[in-house]
């Protein structure tokens, strides 16, 4: 009997066989979230090439991962607009098929663009929206999410905020046609100005990614990172915040964090914690809370490092939201700038 192929060469991997390797190297609670972001045309054809992958060579995958890594390093910030995407599309489909996804994207007015507003910054959002008529922001905010209104209107202006509130009150049914040419010039003049001012530097974007890494993987891909492109490898680990690194907050900071983590996750991610952070932790709870997660921790016994690193991630994602609110302030070791996450 012959044996079994083992694919090796990254070379011979297609551009979907080369996603179905990524997707199923991420594990389930990865995949789960890439899916859904996906249509179901999309998932049934990568199902099928993960169905037909065969066996994939532990090198190849460090490899993809590493050629990955190294295109999302040096890739050149990019503006991308309807004309640049219709340019594209025509060059790899059909005249109809073009036609049918550009009429999704631009879609009726207001379909695709309030979608849009609810992935922008609320601050972002009202420092443009200070400057438009009343009315206007009455209508945009009428349009967008309740909760995303709500931070909108705290980052307005109190008295221009209670002029919208007060619009939004008497506010009847809106014109088609107003509401056209509002979401007309949200696109022209909002929207697209974003993107131009938008540039994220790819290696925050790879730091994320590594973040997310198990502590093996992320060794290992750093390593070989470092091998082909030293200088992107160094920014990464720059940009990286780790469960350590929780270690520089301040004593509020972590009360912060404890008040919204997952309680039966913190024995665990203790764990595995240096006993200088363990102690930052427990020091900064009840004595009584503090005795139960110690006794927690003892009755633990020995566990996989993959189960800490699941615990300690949760724990540093909390951290990070709390610091996107504002509510905490994370900084990176050597850095005279604080940021914020």
């Amino acid at each position: 009997m012959a044996g079994v192929r083992v694919r090796e060469d990254l070379r011979s991997l297609s551009g979907s066989e080369k996603a179905a390797v990524m997707i199923l190297s991420l594990g389930e609670e990865h995949t789960s979230r890439l899916f859904s972001q996906m249509n179901d045309d999309e998932i049934k054809e990568l199902s099928q090439v993960m169905a037909n992958l065969g066996n994939v060579s532990s090198t190849l995958v460090e490899k993809l991962f590493v050629e990955f890594a190294e295109q999302m390093s040096s890739t050149g910030s990019l503006v991308g607009t309807l004309e640049s995407t219709e340019r594209l599309l025509n060059k790899v489909l059909d005249r109809s098929r073009v036609d049918t996804i550009m009429e999704d994207i631009r879609g009726p007015a207001g379909r695709t663009m309030w979608d849009k507003l609810a992935n922008v910054n609320e601050a972002v959002l009202a420092n443009f929206l200070k400057n438009e008529y009343p009315q206007t922001v009455a209508v945009v905010v009428s349009k967008i999410k309740p909760e995303h209104a709500a931070r909108v209107l705290a980052q307005l202006p109190e008295s221009f905020a209670m002029e919208v509130v007060m619009r939004m009150l008497r506010m009847e049914s809106v014109q088609k046609d107003v509401l056209d040419d509002i979401e007309r010039t949200l696109r022209n003049e909002f929207m697209s100005n974003l993107a131009r001012t938008s540039r994220r530097d790819p290696h925050e974007a790879m730091a994320e990614i590594f973040n997310s890494l198990d502590r093996a993987n992320e060794a290992k891909f750093l390593a070989a990172l470092e091998e082909r492109n030293r200088e992107s490898a160094e920014k990464i680990k720059n940009l990286m915040f780790t469960f350590e690194d929780l270690g520089r907050l301040t004593g509020p900071a972590i009360q912060a964090i404890l008040r919204v983590v997952d309680k039966s996750k913190l024995p665990l991610a203790l764990k595995g914690a240096s006993e200088t952070l363990r102690a930052l932790f427990l020091s900064n709870m009840s004595e009584r809370a503090g005795k139960l997660v110690r006794e927690d921790i003892a009755a633990l016994g020995p566990v996989r490092l993959r189960d800490v690193d699941e615990a300690q991630t949760l724990i540093v994602q909390s951290a990070k939201e709390l610091a996107s609110r504002g509510e905490i302030i994370i900084s990176k070791e050597n850095q005279e700038d604080e940021l914020v996450y």
